[in-house]
């Protein structure tokens, strides 16, 4: 593609802002690589540690890489991520793990697909080494169990429900209401990318081994059942139509199974031997209907919420917007500095 002058192409480098975020939890070890590998990575990005009531000297090795360190006291991290996403303000946000397990070097690639295409989300597909083994069995088949569970009730084709390396619009980072407290975060993003439709992509990235020492903060049967109710959750307030409509279907057959042989011996007998089976039946029924009246109300609620969310996110500047303001395309209207391999970068305020 043609390239745009020089002058021009630096101005619009100067002026694209594009914030790493990395919320961490006792990951003295490895903190500062991550940091020193991001800055090499994006060198006009900015990188934000955020210390999630860390007890050893994360904050401090995290400062001495060059990192900007922030803290959230409330562990968990749903709870960093929620913080990070209010608290930054950028064009284009990286967010990855400070355990040093992701390659940076593709962080710019990733960037640039966001650009190129005009995305909201970039999601890093995480690939293992030749030789290495950092998944476990367990994580493996949850992973496969919560994509599979968001495909068929929200739509979303993701290949890595739980990657936390990934690249975000400021458009989905402001328009996300993040409501999760631990490692959930992940699908709740995949949930809320697919309820608005928005546009997404994913690339494969290198995942290595944990270094020596450093220890994983995700307890698979733990956090998958945190996973798995959480979808559960947003399958309520996202689709309630479709949850208290199926708790009506059984509720209401329930209530059939056990009157058929009422009914039956009524219109033999003319009587009503099992008086509080009867009861039973009549009380079932009745809360069929009010379960699948309740979920006709509370659809019409959350399609209110999903225009609301569609506001919020259009209230923001798309990628091709940005790209027109910092003059990222030349006079024909193609991407001129993505060609190249760069992405435009400029530390936040």
């Amino acid at each position: 593609m043609p390239e745009m002058p020089e002058e021009e192409s630096q101005n619009a480098q100067e002026n694209f802002q594009v914030a790493v975020l990395l919320p961490c939890h006792n990951e003295e070890r490895t903190i500062a690589n991550v940091v020193r590998d991001f800055h090499a990575a994006l060198p006009g990005a900015h990188c934000y540690v955020y210390d999630n009531a860390s007890t050893d000297g994360t904050a401090a090795a995290a400062r001495a890489a060059g990192a900007t360190v922030r803290f959230e006291r409330m562990l968990g991290k749903g709870n960093v991520v929620r913080r990070m996403f209010a608290d930054i303000e950028a064009d284009i946000y990286v967010l990855a793990d400070g355990d040093d397990t992701v390659d940076a070097s593709v962080a710019p690639a990733m960037v640039n697909k966001l650009i190129d295409h005009d995305i909201d989300m970039v999601v890093g597909i995480r690939v293992a080494l030749a030789g290495q083994n950092p998944h476990r069995r367990g994580h493996v088949l949850g992973n496969a169990l919560l994509g599979w569970l968001i495909k068929t009730q929200f739509g979303g084709a993701f290949s890595d429900i739980s990657s936390g390396y990934r690249v975000f619009s400021r458009r989905l980072v402001k328009s996300f209401p993040a409501m999760s407290r631990q490692f959930e975060i992940e699908p709740e993003l995949d949930v809320h990318c697919a309820d608005l439709r928005l546009p997404f992509a994913e690339m494969p990235t290198t995942l290595t081994e944990r270094p020596s020492g450093s220890e994983s903060k995700l307890r698979t049967l733990r956090d998958g059942m945190r996973a798995l109710f959480t979808i559960g959750i947003l399958v309520k307030e996202v689709h309630p139509f479709r949850f208290f409509s199926a708790s009506s279907v059984v509720l209401a057959l329930v209530s059939v199974v056990l009157a058929a042989p009422i009914v039956a011996t009524f219109f033999e007998t003319s009587l009503v031997p099992r008086l509080p089976t009867a009861l039973l039946c009549v009380g079932l029924m009745l809360m069929a209907c009010g379960s699948f009246l309740a979920g006709l109300i509370l659809d019409s609620i959350s399609r209110g919420r999903r225009e609301q969310k569609r506001m919020a996110y259009l209230r923001h500047p798309s990628i091709q917007a940005l790209m027109s303001k910092y003059a990222l395309r030349d006079s024909n209207g193609n991407l001129a500095n993505v060609a190249a391999g760069r992405c435009a970068t400029k530390a936040p305020s």
